[in-house]
């Protein structure tokens, strides 16, 4: 049965989040108590035919009440800030060791696949208690990855690999939504996050039917397609080595350094003369025609999973 509810908790995340809502929440109730409070009070003391002083009150315009008063304000939020960023901070990278799965959205749909290669659409099975490392990618136009009982909110825009990650503590079905419009079929892009005890999902995923895994396909791809005649270290073409390459700087032609992430990656492939490599020249035919979504992101995967010492 899907858990729809909105107070559904069910992730690290989750639980982090729903402390600094309450939190805020706890801190705007104090302060409307207190404004409330004050205008209420005064209400009464100098509502209309009472005898209270209206002008020349003594000690109404202290400048220490001025002073404190925005001095408490001002370290107020510098504490909200530091605990709101210290939060986005912890939740930025994923943990080693982290699950990868590739979720690619489109109108109107999810599709994921998992390192074995199992393909789902429209549902994410995830283990409890291990932490799931998400590749987001959009085919069309913008989308966002919404899972409410996880507090995870994220943009998929086109043209960019968007990482994310969570780390589910409960054992259930959860919705899965789009949060951005994205057309006229926007409110019938959902789906499911199955999650299941670790034997269970281990059980599921052996039950998959079997076939290449989203590495094997890119290196049959990087073949078939022609990038090992000129990315292979014996090839009399000079181009870069990609050994290794994932997570390196680069150095640019035009004198920039970018990271060599998912979404350089996926540029250098559709986009091959926007960030030429420093000492290569822009030879690299474009692929943009050649190869659809599901390839480039095979490819992608191959290219991260290069060791020093792979090929």
């Amino acid at each position: 049965m899907t858990q729809s509810h909105w107070l559904a908790s069910a992730s690290t995340q989750a639980e982090s989040f729903d402390r600094l809502f309450l939190g805020l929440s706890i801190f705007s109730g104090l302060i409307i108590l207190l404004v409330a409070a004050l205008l209420i009070g005064f209400s009464i003391r100098f509502r209309s035919g009472s005898k209270a002083t209206r002008h020349n009150v003594p000690g109404l315009h202290r400048r220490e009440i001025e002073i404190g008063w925005i001095a408490a304000t001002a370290f107020a939020a510098l504490f909200i800030f530091w605990w709101a960023t210290s939060l986005n901070l912890q939740f930025q990278e994923p943990p080693d060791g982290s699950i990868e799965i590739h979720v690619t959205a489109k109108q109107w749909m999810w599709k994921a696949s998992h390192e074995n290669g199992a393909r789902e659409l429209g549902t994410l099975h995830v283990p409890v208690g291990q932490p799931v490392k998400l590749y987001l990618e959009s085919q069309d136009v913008i989308h966002s990855f919404f899972v409410p009982a996880f507090r995870l909110k994220q943009d998929v825009v086109p043209g960019r690999t968007i990482i994310a990650w969570f780390k589910a503590t409960e054992p259930g079905t959860y919705e899965l939504l789009c949060a951005e419009y994205c057309g006229t079929g926007h409110s019938r892009m959902r789906g499911e996050v199955v999650v299941m005890t670790p034997d269970d999902f281990a059980r599921w995923l052996g039950d998959q039917s079997e076939g290449s895994t989203l590495v094997a396909a890119g290196r049959d791809l990087f073949t078939s397609v022609g990038c090992s005649g000129c990315h292979a270290p014996a090839s009399a073409v000079h181009a870069p080595d990609l050994n290794g390459l994932y997570g390196r700087e680069v150095p640019l032609a035009d004198g920039r350094t970018i990271t060599a992430d998912a979404a350089y990656l996926r540029d250098s492939i559709l986009l091959p003369r926007r960030d030429v490599v420093a000492g290569y020249e822009p030879i690299m035919p474009d692929f943009a025609k050649l190869l659809d979504e599901d390839e480039v992101e095979a490819l992608v995967a191959y290219i991260r999973s290069l060791g020093d010492n792979d090929q």
